[in-house]
């Protein structure tokens, strides 16, 4: 007993101050908080620049101090009203790119946790050989696929209607582009959740597809709001599958206007026009973070099965 005693004594030591149980000295806690002041300042000043020049009323494209002169919110206004030369409303291109964001995560989401939990829990042929390809897939650059997607996508035509040179088309690109890494991600988290909660409630009478629905799915809610988020945050900035794809106006997206920006013939846009968009386009990525944010830091498997 004294011995357990020691050593968790030595290990509350540690965690306080160095290896030898010693606190840290003064000059070590001074070093240590202007490395983080550093750090912090590295980080902050860039996102200050970017506020200060999207309300700075000076159409020069050149640096600015972080407090200007005058400062107003012209640039939001012009923005929202109109953020190109193209004819694309603002409330337009941000319902495409909603759509686009919020359709691929829905879908992906909802066919990667099946994926995951057939690879998790059932034993079936060609497993391992389905979990590396998917891991292969997952290894790949992003680029890669533009090609054979965009040959694909493109055979499709009913009517007038290109599968390619649309918001659906584009969708279905991402989705699959986004399904290696849902599916990898979640069955490491599904290994994790005891069988024992599963075996219980089958022996209560439940069937699988109710044990996952009612047992699996609430227990994966972390891991299921951090796929959720990556993939809506990878939808949400996606640039290049869109810009190979669309070439009507009406079904662009917000980075793409953003693109059109600073383009070969938008050299006249003011530095404040397109800082503000920038930030436009930021803060919903920073909303949905905050929303789900006390399912990214929480274990709700912790404690689940005794003994």
């Amino acid at each position: 007993m004294a011995t357990a005693n020691t050593r968790v004594s030595s290990i509350g030591r540690r965690a306080r101050g160095t290896s030898s149980g010693r606190p840290l000295t003064l000059g070590t806690q001074i070093l240590l908080q202007l490395i983080c002041l550093f750090l912090a300042f590295t980080v902050l000043y860039p996102i200050a620049w970017v506020v200060s020049r999207s309300i700075d009323p000076s159409t020069l494209n050149r640096p600015t101090s972080l407090l200007p002169e005058g400062a107003t919110l012209d640039a939001y206004r012009a923005v929202l009203t109109q953020p190109t030369t193209n004819p694309v409303s603002f409330a337009r291109l941000a319902l495409n790119t909603i759509l686009l964001a919020g359709g691929v995560t829905v879908f992906a989401l909802a066919i990667a946790v099946s994926a995951a939990y057939a690879f998790s829990r059932l034993k079936f042929p060609g497993r391992a050989q389905l979990m590396l390809g998917v891991l292969g897939v997952l290894m790949l650059p992003a680029v890669a696929g533009i090609a054979p997607l965009f040959v694909l996508l493109n055979r499709i035509v009913i009517g007038g209607f290109n599968l390619r040179n649309s918001l659906f088309g584009v969708g279905l690109a991402m989705t699959s582009g986004a399904l290696p890494f849902a599916i990898w991600n979640l069955k490491g988290y599904l290994d994790t959740i005891p069988k024992e909660l599963e075996e219980a409630a089958t022996i209560d009478g439940a069937t699988r597809n109710q044990t996952f629905l009612r047992i699996v799915l609430p227990l994966a809610t972390p891991v299921l709001a951090v796929t959720a988020f990556l993939v809506f945050l990878g939808g949400w900035t996606e640039f290049y599958l869109s810009w190979q794809f669309l070439t009507e106006p009406k079904n662009f997206t917000l980075s793409m206007a953003l693109y059109n920006m600073v383009g070969q013939y938008a050299g006249q846009t003011p530095w404040s026009r397109f800082t503000a968009m920038a930030l436009i386009i930021a803060l919903p990525v920073a909303v949905v973070y905050l929303a789900l944010q006390k399912y990214i830091v929480g274990g709700l498997t912790v404690g689940g099965v005794k003994g």
